[in-house]
């Protein structure tokens, strides 16, 4: 189908902090470059993301390790003084053990005369400089390379950073923050960053919503990474981005017809909840669907009607809930759950149409919970069928996680095991295929935080399969053109004030932006 592998191998890849390590050895090898240069890079690409958001008025207090991240901090350090800003510098060094490296940066900065800097080492008492909330801070006392907890005097340190009102500063990662997996660390011995700037990759544990306290804003910063190791290593994980998506969306033929867009069905609807079908169904045709047809209780029919009249409507014979299920054969792709609720007689048409449905499927909400009713069923899904659930809802399903971390890999096995793709929906949203990979989604705000919301990405998951992008594809364009929606709602109306109303409006606007951006890069 439209999506393939290999072009997914162009998209942002998240790196597990061991393989960043390798890939900095093999640019200081390759490029060829310097240790001591490569770090010169990162702090002045540092240097410049800083400048743009803190003025000279503030003063700065780095904080450095003896490993590399302190290394990059002494640099920085320098670089922000030799910019005139007023700097103060804490080398935590108890053991006197530090790189050549670290050795040449502590030199050239001590050879400034408007830097006032103090070491500490186990023979010297130190006292921490009074933090006020004009300070800035700069946490450069550990790296992405830490693998336990802090203790004793780091951990007392970092208590202190984050009891101070100084706005703080990480480099690379949030000092005492695991790159990846966090269930055994200490959150009291964990950097709370307003601000982190990573190099290069972005790391797992940036994603993961047990992690939003110590990250703050994060932005990744370009350091030249070698781009040859870079195509080269693989990983599970990838970042979506606009140009993955630009270059997924298919231009529309001059000649097409509706015929040429599909026809999708969606089973949704029941008594109270009929707003649900109506959100589902206004995102999936304008997503771009040929024809829709909505399955739905008898007692919906003047609702979609009046709602959304370019729908058309196969009622169901129970006046409150589906009971029943339609015929098949005459469409592309079929969606089912909002709205649908769990009785015994909308469990029986999930249970029938996951026996005889052979075209894509989405499931979401009701037909999810269904499911975790009916565990057994989960076997009954057909390869590639897109589920949608978020937290709780996964849960339900494949049983309680300690975390987002925990969670997250534990989708990624079920979408291999059971060749199943599974969003796992969120601020971060994870989509997990049967090949073992996870694209996680960044647009998308708070303010999608509202019902309805998970409705409209089920009708727009659904327009996508019944045009024919395989489920894959679907996913990607999505859950990414879904979070779009949502950033440009927010811009117009706030995240407080939107409703999911709101993001089918903007999702015309949403799928414009990205066709201006592939004319962009075709010129």
């Amino acid at each position: 189908m439209y999506f393939c592998g290999c072009y997914l191998e162009s998209m942002l890849k998240i790196f597990e902090t061991e393989k960043i390590k390798e890939l900095d050895r093999y640019t200081i090898d390759y490029e060829p470059i310097a240790s001591i240069d490569l770090t010169e890079r990162a702090a002045m690409a540092f240097v410049r993301e800083y400048s743009r958001h803190f003025t000279k008025q503030n003063p700065v207090i780095v904080f450095a390790g003896y490993g590399s991240n302190g290394t990059d901090a002494l640099a920085v350090a320098r670089l922000l003084a030799e910019d005139n800003y007023r700097v103060k510098v804490c080398l935590i060094n108890p053991v006197r053990r530090s790189s050549k490296d670290s050795e040449l940066n502590k030199v050239r900065l001590l050879g400034m005369p408007n830097v006032h800097f103090v070491e500490l080492s186990e023979d010297k008492e130190f006292v921490p400089p009074t933090l006020s909330a004009h300070d800035v801070v700069i946490d450069g006392l550990f790296g992405s390379g830490l693998n336990r907890p802090l203790e004793m005097g780091f951990a007392a340190l970092v208590e202190y950073i984050n009891q101070s009102e100084a706005k703080v500063v990480s480099i690379d990662i949030p000092s005492g923050l695991f790159g990846e997996n966090n269930d055994t660390n200490h959150p009291q011995g964990i950097v709370r960053a307003d601000r982190t700037y990573t190099f290069e990759f972005p790391k797992l544990a940036f994603f993961l919503p047990e992690n939003a306290p110590y990250t703050g804003k994060w932005k990744v910063l370009p350091i030249g990474i070698h781009p040859t190791i870079v195509e080269q290593t693989e990983t599970p994980y990838h970042m979506l981005t606009d140009e993955d998506i630009t270059g997924l969306i298919r231009p529309r033929e001059t000649f097409a017809h509706k015929g040429v867009f599909g026809h999708a069905l969606l089973l949704a609807g029941g008594r109270g909840k009929m707003g649900a079908a109506v959100l589902a169904a206004s995102a999936c045709l304008r997503s771009g669907v040929g024809r829709l047809t909505v399955h739905l209780p008898l007692r919906g029919e003047t609702t979609l009607q009046t709602s959304v009249p370019e729908a058309m409507l196969s009622l169901d014979t129970d006046e409150d809930f589906v009971s029943e299920l339609p015929e098949l054969k005459a469409y592309d792709a079929i969606g089912a759950g909002p709205g649908l609720g769990t009785q015994a007689t909308s469990q029986a048409v999930l249970n029938a149409l996951l026996t005889s449905a052979e075209k894509p499927l989405v499931l979401d909400a009701d037909a999810l919970n269904i499911l975790s009713l009916n565990k057994e069923w989960i076997d009954l899904l057909p390869p590639r069928t897109l589920l949608t659930p978020h937290p709780k809802e996964f849960d339900r399903l494949f049983g309680a996680c300690a975390s987002g971390y925990e969670r997250l890999h534990k989708a990624m096995n079920v979408a291999v095991e059971q060749e199943l793709i599974v969003i796992l929906k969120g601020a971060c949203s994870a989509i997990c295929t049967p090949e073992g990979n996870a694209y996680i989604n960044r647009t998308g705000n708070p303010g999608m935080a509202t019902a309805g919301s998970g409705d409209v990405l089920t009708g727009i998951l659904l327009g996508l399969l019944a045009q024919g992008y395989s489920p894959e594809t679907a996913a990607l364009i999505g859950v990414y053109l879904h979070g779009l929606a949502g950033d440009l709602a927010a811009a117009g109306r706030s995240e407080e004030s939107m409703i999911a109303g709101d993001l089918i409006r903007m999702l015309g606007k949403a799928f414009k932006m990205q066709k201006e951006e592939s004319m962009d890069h075709s010129i």
